[in-house]
């Protein structure tokens, strides 16, 4: 009785369906989506059905990255399209997100002036070192998973971008708060409750095993670990942002983002995982 009352009041924040998949897909793709409603209930909807958006994501990356590596590219320019694709699919907003929080987090400032610097226009020092590790890591990754055959590859680009956007959904969970009044962060902050998150983080984490079982019963624990690898890093990193700037921000969002894809590719790396 207890699981079906948590399991309908899953459901109640999955209502409007189209709402919230408008919002998550106008918001984190560029794909033609026209949001019909901006309200905290359908930012709640969205962040729910952001791991579908990063899914398609991830999908349109093994495309291309598949496509190339089957015509012959070989498997590192392979991973470079494949890295690419997320990139282009977001305007590259995410990855500016984990320049910008970089420079906050590196400036050694307090809360405000941190926030400050992060809304500038301009990249820093520390935005910049992280941006060149963070993508020669996707790069480096995936020219080793593609190097293990097309499928291996493939399946990885679309765990990461799927495991990414999950961690957007935790990023959002109720008592996170906003560090400004405005903006996308202080619209999905504090919107998903901690059932239906963990309902969402329960179907992706699945998934990540029926992928990963595609190919060995040791590859599914492996995928699903991997996953876990990525969301516990970005969850360290969200903490730490809180305290630093007293909330999240849009550019938190796309740190978050970034680095629970780039650890989840990392993870599928490792034999030991």
């Amino acid at each position: 009785m207890h699981v079906m009352r948590n399991l309908q009041g899953a459901a109640l924040f999955y209502a409007a369906p189209m709402d919230g998949l408008r919002f998550a897909f106008g918001t984190l793709t560029v794909l033609p989506t026209r949001i019909t409603r901006w309200d905290r209930e359908t930012a709640r909807a969205g962040m729910l059905w952001a791991p579908l958006a990063g899914l398609v994501v991830g999908l349109c990356s093994a495309a291309l990255g598949g496509a190339f590596l089957l015509l012959g590219s070989g498997p590192l320019l392979a991973a470079v399209v494949s890295a690419a694709v997320p990139s282009l699919m977001t305007r590259g907003l995410h990855l500016d997100g984990l320049a910008d929080t970089a420079d906050g987090l590196g400036s050694a400032k307090p809360a405000e002036d941190a926030l400050r610097i992060m809304k500038q226009s301009d990249i820093g020092p520390f935005g910049v070192i992280v941006l060149l590790f963070v993508l020669f890591a996707q790069v480096a990754a995936l020219y080793r998973l593609y190097g293990e055959g097309w499928a291996q590859g493939a399946v990885a680009a679309a765990l990461a971008a799927t495991v990414a956007r999950l961690a957007l959904t935790h990023a959002s969970r109720t008592g996170i708060p906003a560090a400004r009044p405005e903006g996308l962060g202080a619209m999905v902050a504090s919107t998903v409750p901690p059932r239906p998150a963990a309902l969402t983080t329960a179907l992706v984490l699945l998934a990540c095993a029926g992928a990963g079982a595609l190919f060995s019963p040791y590859d599914a624990l492996r995928h699903v670990l991997a996953a876990g690898a990525g969301l516990g890093v970005a969850a360290w990193l969200l903490r730490r942002c809180v305290r630093r700037f007293g909330g999240v921000t849009g550019d938190v969002f796309g740190a978050v983002e970034e680095v629970a894809g780039t650890v989840a590719l990392m993870g599928l790396t490792l034999g030991v995982l």
